[in-house]
């Protein structure tokens, strides 16, 4: 639309204000023209998508929306596809060109609202519409997400697991920006890529108690990388219990059990002795088996030895896939709460065990301190996530590299402004 017609329209709409006399207006609730009703700038834009009916846009070029300055700039850009996937772009400082900065989908229907405005000032707008063509590959990139839906502890991490290796940094950054958890309280967290073709997310600390999370994906559809596009991924809602932490110490020889940061139990122990050192750190909680029968030559001590062993074990709550369990020792009583003599398990009598296996559940917290172990492995042996440091945790992100951290609740509100 030239901009002609548009002065026009605003000389007219003087002339009706002044006839009818002050107070009184014709063209908006303030008398000012620019408060008409948006103009259609259909005329003024230019559009890189198809215009034809039927006709499908590439998925692999990018979006692109421009106007010539002489007849005014751009405001505001808004592309959105049918399952409200936003598509995220970039405005140039004049306002003449607006083009898209994240991937499109393919098979998908779009939606474009454009807001303009003329050289006087006037606001136009033009709504446009197109889909976008499927991919020629039928490679997909199908995301699994962990663990099963239930109730876990807090200290749950949430995993990702890809179907073909992504390692490209701009290529894991269109997969993490698709990989989406919400939790009800809301918490500050972050993806990590363990390798290729895993993540895992956490929060900066524990998860809180009673919590909502709930993962999806947006990734279907999507170009991540040369015959390569976003495959399916079934959503996964997952909910948290008490607060449950057992911090076991190795130097006192007790293990003290908190539940909603309270105390509830303390139980004498027994940890790994000289050359069975149990591990420090932070571990959750795998799984629980009411019987394991538990051998040495499973974690490389050869049958025969004085160190072997073949015992049947009661009550075993696992914390390591390489063995490490809390569980009844009976045979080791007389040293519990005194010394270490166990081949790296957490030991204690029948009776505890008992008890600390009907009082937590998986994803519960067993935190070991003071051994002469070295530390839990964050990855491959369990779920060591949060013996790393968050700031190296956020550096496992292809979306955080460079990102400061979000200042804590009441930093924020320090940062604020104060109203005048």
């Amino acid at each position: 639309m030239s901009p002609t017609p548009r002065t026009r329209t605003v000389a007219g709409c003087t002339l009706v204000v002044l006839a009818l006399g002050a107070g009184v207006t014709a063209c908006g609730s303030d008398g000012n023209p620019l408060s008409a009703e948006p103009y259609d700038a259909a005329e003024q834009i230019a559009f890189s998508g198809p215009t034809d009916v039927g006709k499908k846009a590439d998925p692999d070029k990018p979006l692109e929306v421009t106007v010539d300055a002489s007849e005014g700039r751009i405001t505001d850009v808004t592309a959105v596809d049918g399952s409200g996937r936003h598509v995220s772009g970039e405005l140039s400082a004049d306002g003449g060109r607006w083009h898209s900065t994240s991937p499109l989908a393919s098979n998908a229907r779009y939606t474009v609202r454009v807001s303009t405005e003329d050289e006087d000032g006037a606001p136009g707008r033009k709504v446009l519409s197109f889909d976008t063509s499927k991919p020629l590959t039928k490679k997909r990139l199908n995301v699994t997400f962990g663990p099963a839906a239930g109730t876990y502890g807090v200290g749950q991490p949430v995993t990702a697991d890809l179907s073909a290796p992504i390692k490209d940094k701009a290529q894991r950054a269109v997969v993490e920006r698709a990989l989406k958890v919400e939790s009800t309280p809301a918490v500050e967290g972050v993806w990590h890529w363990v390798d290729d073709k895993k993540l895992h997310y956490r929060p900066k600390e524990f998860w809180p108690a009673h919590a909502t999370i709930r993962v999806r994906s947006n990734l279907e559809g999507l170009k991540v990388g040369d015959r390569l596009w976003g495959g399916t991924a079934k959503p996964l809602r997952i909910t948290t219990g008490d607060r449950v932490i057992a911090i076991a110490d190795a130097a006192t020889h007790h293990m003290t059990v908190y539940k909603n940061d309270k105390e509830i139990n303390s139980i004498p122990i027994t940890t790994g002795k000289p050359g069975f050192e149990t591990r420090n750190g932070v571990k959750v909680i795998l799984g629980k088996e009411y019987f394991v029968r538990m051998r040495g030559t499973s974690v490389g001590i050869a049958e025969g030895t004085s160190e072997s062993y073949d015992l049947p074990v009661y009550y075993a709550t696992r914390i390591t896939w390489s063995g490490e369990y809390v569980h009844a020792a009976p045979w080791s009583v007389g040293d519990q709460g005194s010394a270490n003599v166990s081949h790296g398990c957490i030991g204690m009598n029948t009776s505890n065990a008992g008890w600390f296996y009907e009082h937590v559940r998986e994803g519960d917290v067993v935190k070991v301190v003071n051994t002469n172990g070295h530390t839990m492995e964050p990855f491959g042996n369990g779920y060591g996530d949060w013996n790393v440091d968050w700031k190296k945790w956020r550096a496992g992100s292809a979306l955080m590299v460079g990102k400061p951290e979000a200042p804590r609740p009441e930093e924020a509100s320090r940062l604020r402004p104060t109203a005048t």
